[in-house]
């Protein structure tokens, strides 16, 4: 998971240089907070009275969704000015759309932060289609967690066991979000490769909150991504033994 903001791409250059000064003090004052010296607070202005947007790529409630919400809730107190944060949620291609709008379609003005994949980047190299940005241009800001990444699945569904999955005469249906880029699709097919295992991807799910609602209902049986995400966001059943890793 990772939190990107616009370096600069070919739009206009007005705003640009002082929104890039802001992040490069945001970035100074969440990580070398001792750091700070009078010059670094004569920015202030940059971002009092401002909004800064997080356009997350996937849907409300699943990981990516809960971090930034938590992120939004405490970090405007620790920048200077204060800004108010919001979270939007763009869906879409494994996150690819927010990205393209963090890109195409966003100011370069120090206030928008795109939380997508980091595999999109990948994809570039690689000649994806639909990416419309340059990975280059995009600051890094920071990432909220290290995943580690397992599979979950509901009590339903029977799959209590690696053991289980291995054995089971017809294909596991996994969740998945985006073919190529996305943690859930990509942890199934390496999965499925390296083991064996007997697995039907369902993929274009708009986020792992929608993978879990999913399974819930009996859609699928599971979908693996990572543990920290699992563990927020499916906490009561896993509490409950409903669902399973």
């Amino acid at each position: 998971m990772r939190l990107w903001t616009l370096l600069n791409n070919n739009k206009s250059k007005g705003s640009r240089v002082e929104g890039i000064k802001g992040w490069m003090l945001l970035s100074l004052y969440l990580f070398i907070p001792f750091s700070f010296n009078a010059s670094v607070f004569a920015q202030e202005p940059f971002f009092k009275g401002k909004t800064i947007r997080i356009v997350v790529g996937f849907s409300a409630g699943g990981g990516f969704d809960t971090y930034s919400r938590a992120i939004a809730r405490h970090w405007g107190k620790h920048i200077p000015g204060n800004p108010a944060i919001i979270v939007e949620n763009m869906t879409g291609a494994g996150s690819l759309i927010a990205a393209n709008h963090v890109y195409v379609v966003a100011k370069p003005d120090g206030v928008t932060i795109g939380h997508f994949i980091g595999g999109l980047f990948l994809g570039q190299v690689l000649g994806q289609k639909g990416i419309e940005f340059d990975a280059r241009k995009f600051e890094y800001i920071g990432a909220p967690v290290k995943d580690h990444v397992v599979c979950a699945f509901t009590k339903a569904s029977g799959i209590t066991s690696l053991e289980r999955w291995t054995n089971s005469k017809t294909p596991v249906k996994m969740g998945g979000i985006a073919p190529g880029n996305s943690t859930p699709d990509n942890a199934t097919r390496i999965l499925r490769s390296a083991l064996s295992l007997p697995t039907q991807i369902v993929t274009g799910y708009k986020g792992t909150a929608d993978i879990r609602l999913a399974a819930e209902s009996g859609e699928i049986a599971g979908g693996c991504w990572g543990w920290d995400s699992v563990s927020a966001t499916w906490r009561k059943a896993l509490d409950s033994g409903e669902a399973i890793v």
